[in-house]
């Protein structure tokens, strides 16, 4: 198993309509192409300053199922120009991590409030 992770940043005033823009329309995107050997993505945000930074975790079978998704040169971030927008800065690239260990404990999979 892939992680790609990749870390975006916006402004406090444009972080709402940016985490709305990846649910409704990014994100929903993504699972409309039912990517073969895409498992999923899991969100994460944090102020950071006058910043906010977001987080995105997409999980893949291979780096095969990375270039289904992002391309032969699977390291470049894919960030569609409505994203560009309203982030203040971003990660050119994405990184990838081959998952090694996972550990499940009981309920702690519920979803954050």
């Amino acid at each position: 198993m892939i992680n790609r992770i990749w870390h975006g940043w916006t402004t406090r005033e444009n972080a709402d309509v940016y985490e709305a823009l990846l649910k409704k329309e990014i994100f929903a995107g993504i699972q409309s192409r039912s990517i073969p050997g895409c498992k999923g993505i899991r969100l994460m945000r944090r102020n950071v300053g006058e910043e906010v930074e977001f987080i995105t975790l997409m999980l893949f079978d291979s780096i095969d199922a990375v270039r289904n998704f992002a391309g032969e040169d699977y390291e470049v971030a894919v960030v569609p120009p409505e994203a560009q927008k309203v982030l203040s800065r971003f990660d050119e690239d994405s990184q990838h991590y081959e998952i090694r260990e996972e550990l499940n404990f009981g309920n702690s999979q519920e979803k954050a409030e």
